[in-house]
């Protein structure tokens, strides 16, 4: 976090569309929204993790939460979203450790300071009836002593209150939605870049299907010439090194 000077450090790692690897330097992993099994973007190699720890969760829809069922199933990790979402999760698996709460809130999992932040989106899980209710749509914002603060801000359009995201928060690293039909393209993204002004940007949501954006080139060309020096465009699979100043 800001002003910490610290040796530690940590990974970043895309595994295609919304879904992150974090892993800390105890050696925890925490995934961010898992698609991996059914993800056209997730590389073979990496559809299989060797350790789960936390799942952190933006919101309801299957892109996002498709594998949670069998990380339970394997790892028995910590689940945190929105309390619907966990609610219905928990209800379907019939088991697992979920740890819901709501936009606002923020809780400690084992040195994992987690909060959640509005996002404008929707957000449901498939039911044998069709679409449950999951609550709220989140952010994310992951913050571990030492580490430079990180904002997911979850499938969303953006949002004049990301300036607050930016000031309550104060997130140096910021993965955005650039894919646009379902979350906000090019210009939007680079108007939420404006609004946050991290240090890191990286792009993510796109080029998973045919109808989102391909590459992230007209995101970038979108950027301020400041803002477009902090733009981070990782290869999926790529992983990042995260520090206390940052991430690269």
């Amino acid at each position: 976090m800001k002003g910490e000077a610290t040796t530690m450090s940590a990974t970043i790692t895309w595994y295609g569309h919304a879904t992150f690897r974090l892993d800390l330097p105890d050696g925890r992993v925490v995934m961010i929204d898992p698609w991996l099994s059914g993800n056209p973007s997730c590389p073979d190699a990496l559809k299989t993790l060797d350790r789960c720890d936390i799942i952190l969760l933006t919101h309801g829809h299957a892109d996002h939460v498709g594998d949670v069922g069998a990380l339970v199933e394997r790892f028995d990790p910590i689940v945190v979203g929105n309390f619907e979402l966990c609610h219905v999760l928990g209800d379907q698996l019939g088991k697992g450790r979920f740890s819901g709460m709501n936009s606002g809130g923020t809780q400690d999992v084992d040195g994992v300071r987690v909060s959640l932040t509005q996002a404008f989106h929707s957000s449901s899980i498939d039911g044998p009836g069709g679409p449950i209710y999951a609550g709220m749509p989140n952010g994310l914002v992951v913050a571990v002593e030492g580490l430079a603060t990180l904002y997911h801000a979850g499938d969303t359009d953006v949002f004049g209150d990301m300036a607050i995201v930016a000031k309550l928060y104060e997130p140096e690293v910021c993965i955005l939605p650039i894919g646009d039909h379902f979350t906000m393209g090019a210009k939007g993204a680079a108007l939420a870049a404006e609004l946050l002004s991290p240090q890191v940007i990286i792009p993510c949501h796109y080029k998973t299907f045919p109808m989102l954006a391909q590459s992230a080139d007209d995101f970038r060309d979108a950027l301020s010439n400041d803002l477009r020096g902090r733009l981070l465009i990782p290869d999926v699979g790529q992983t990042l090194s995260w520090t206390g100043s940052g991430v690269g």
